[in-house]
């Protein structure tokens, strides 16, 4: 009986160590919120920026981002119509690339899907919505899965952009099908663990987030006229809270905070639009509205909540929002910046706009100050792709460019 209680405890401690030395990555850092865990980051640039300590030139199109393992990035683009998973050590050298078929090429072309990186696998999805795993060191397909095909679902116009949502052995995707219309699969083999039929609407663009609230697990994302929650364990559809937008695109990930939801999106001359906060109940499977800003838009550009106010910036203007997030209400607006994405790491913002510039800025609920700036110098097309912050490195993709810069502090 002792030893096998002695046995029990060294599993438990093995399982536990391993858990937490096994590395991650995910879109919009470690909690999917646009906050990286950096620190002892540069307070101000120079004026041509930080430190350039390489670039990649020639991935092909793209809107996605690195995803960060042991000593290595992996990166998706789209050189013609086929699309490319690339490996970098963090020197710039190329490890290795591979094709893995058929990528988003009719319009805004190019990969979409920033990898999930969980210890030596890395996980996307393509614009043509088949989930694949890779291993990160040899670059061997583990297995891949045509998700429209398996759960009878349809692309959406401007092709999928889910960004892969990995919990223990699970990952969770939105195909978007009447029928199955979230799903979660077997991590190591792509089998189907759970579907659900949600409210049986497209899918969004949107990268859904896990919620843990008092003793329930939520997967909460936006679908097409809807931002939802179902169980993350069975799949069971909880609730549904009306959202719009006119091109039914809803690509910011929604966040989670003290028993609150906050999603935004832009607008397309609807209602019901613009930015949201919802309240849970207590057990997490209902939930209301309690405020909603309709002419607060945001695309695509991610926004920040810090110290109880919302950051973000307002689609196709060149104004950056401060709401009050308990009432919804606007602290200001700023015109320092053109619009576009935001991060958060070491007490500062990191404002990526449309054109081009990437700037450092200090904000709080009183003033939006730009303390330094630069043009990005390389790639192609649009300036979509969200920043990546990780081991004071800041990493900007620029369709078919890569580009790393040393944001640590001496």
């Amino acid at each position: 009986m002792i030893a096998k209680s002695i046995f029990s405890l060294i599993l438990i401690s093995f399982l536990f160590f391993n858990k937490e030395s096994v590395n991650t990555s995910q879109w919009r850092g470690p909690n999917r919120d646009g906050k990286y865990h950096e620190t002892n980051l540069l307070k101000q640039w120079t004026e041509n920026g930080p430190e350039l300590l390489w670039s990649f030139e020639g991935l092909g199109e793209g809107h996605g981002n690195v995803g960060t393992g042991k000593n290595k990035l992996f990166i998706c683009g789209m050189p013609d119509t086929i699309g490319v998973i690339y490996s970098f050590d963090l020197k710039g050298n190329l490890l290795w690339k591979k094709d893995y078929g058929l990528e988003w090429y009719k319009n805004y072309t190019g990969s979409r899907s920033t990898p999930t990186v969980i210890g030596d696998l890395v996980y996307f999805e393509s614009g043509q919505g088949v989930v694949y795993c890779y291993n990160g060191n040899s670059g061997d397909l583990i297995w891949s899965l045509d998700l429209l095909q398996k759960f009878d679902a349809d692309n959406i116009q401007w092709g999928m952009a889910e960004s892969l949502l990995v919990d223990g052995n699970t990952i969770f995707c939105t195909p978007g099908g009447s029928k199955n219309n979230v799903v979660a699969l077997n991590r190591f083999n792509g089998e189907t663990i759970w579907t659900s039929a949600g409210n049986g609407q497209p899918s969004a663009y949107c990268s859904p987030i896990l919620v843990e609230h008092n003793n329930t697990r939520l997967i909460v994302t936006m679908t097409a006229e809807s931002i939802i929650g179902l169980d993350a364990d069975t799949g069971e559809f909880y609730w549904s809270i009306e959202q719009r937008q006119g091109n039914k695109i809803h690509a910011n990930t929604p966040v989670y905070d003290k028993g609150k939801i906050l999603c935004t999106s832009s607008s397309d001359r609807s209602a019901l639009c613009g930015t949201v906060q919802i309240q849970l109940s207590n057990d997490g499977k209902k939930a209301n509205v309690l405020w909603r800003k309709e002419k607060i838009l945001n695309l695509m550009g991610g926004f920040i909540l810090n110290d109880g106010y919302i950051f973000g910036s307002l689609y196709k203007r060149s104004d950056w929002y401060c709401l009050n997030g308990e009432t919804g209400e606007t602290e200001y607006i700023s015109k320092a910046l053109g619009s576009g994405v935001i991060v958060y790491a070491d007490g500062l913002f990191y404002c990526y706009s449309q054109s081009g510039e990437m700037a450092l800025v200090d904000a709080d609920n009183n003033e939006f100050k730009v303390i330094s700036s630069f043009d990005v110098p390389l790639g192609t097309n649009q300036h979509w792709a969200h920043p990546v912050i990780d081991d004071g490195r800041l990493y900007i993709r620029h369709g078919n460019a890569l580009m790393t810069y040393d944001i640590a502090q001496k």
